[in-house]
């Protein structure tokens, strides 16, 4: 059984994720303030916390710089109605796996946690070299678990955009993160991908940049992309003699999708644009 400790100042917001977790299966503890959950946390250990930032006495971030060392630490989810781009970024430097943005149903609070405590015990940590809300850059470890923790905080980003346009960017950056970490990377979560993020007025700009040698695309076998254009699924057969998990459509689906797609000349690095005119 996980044991969850939820950090709410709201009185009927704390008792309906309590009683949604406590159905799923789970051990809850609450706490009102960040002064009564630093207690909590220095007298037994917890494998999730769910926090909200702003709270009395204590806030959200405050709590996250003091939580006491533990074997292994507690997986963090925050949730807050605060979804500025400051606050949210801010939390991805105190190693947050997920920020939701109140209020949540109760499907997707018990997918969260579930994703959560599921995920590996050691959070690499991810370098935040820019947050300013029009200029996000990122380091990242090339650990697959962190694309859906990147991609769930750059989406945030993009809250004011149509659902169609959210829905396309997501995929294309997901799909080409995965990539680099992969094959760039090799899995290695000591090598680091570098990911910029830019938003002008007119457009939404990706840049995504990986540690290794680059490739050719008449080379890629494995991918959609690599095939002659009467022979798009050759690929598939190849990816399952060589135990490669199923796709190889990414690079096609993000031509797609987005209006401009870039690789630099060693094809290490990939820029796409989508324009918002």
């Amino acid at each position: 059984m996980s044991h969850i400790l939820i950090v709410e100042d709201e009185r009927t917001t704390r008792h309906f994720l309590s009683e949604v977790l406590k159905t799923a299966g789970h051990s809850v503890s609450t706490a009102a303030d960040g002064i009564d959950a630093l207690a909590q946390l220095k007298s037994r250990n917890f494998d999730l916390l769910l926090l909200d930032i702003w709270l009395p006495r204590m806030n959200g971030l405050e709590l996250l710089d003091r939580l006491p060392e533990g074997n292994p630490p507690p997986k963090i989810i925050i949730m807050t109605s605060d979804d500025t781009p400051e606050t949210m970024l801010g939390t991805i430097r105190k190693r947050a796996h997920r920020y939701v943005v109140k209020p949540v149903r109760p499907e997707e609070l018990i997918e969260y946690v579930s994703s959560a405590l599921s995920s590996p015990p050691e959070v690499p940590s991810i370098e935040v070299v820019s947050a300013r809300p029009h200029w996000v850059e990122l380091v990242v470890p090339c650990s697959l678990d962190i694309a859906e923790r990147i991609q769930s905080f750059l989406s945030r980003l993009d809250s004011d955009l149509s659902e169609e346009v959210r829905e396309s960017v997501g995929r294309v950056f997901r799909e080409l993160l995965l990539n680099a970490i992969e094959w760039g990377g090799q899995l290695d979560p000591g090598r680091k991908v570098r990911i910029a993020y830019v938003r002008a007025r007119r457009m939404l700009l990706y840049r995504i940049a990986d540690p290794g040698p680059g490739f050719h695309f008449e080379d890629l076998d494995h991918a959609a992309v690599g095939q002659e254009p009467d022979k798009p699924m050759v690929h598939m057969r190849i990816r399952e003699e060589r135990g490669i998990r199923p796709g190889g459509f990414g690079i096609l689906m993000a031509r797609a999708m987005v209006d401009e797609l870039l690789y630099n000349e060693v094809q290490n690095e990939v820029l796409f644009v989508k324009y918002l005119d």
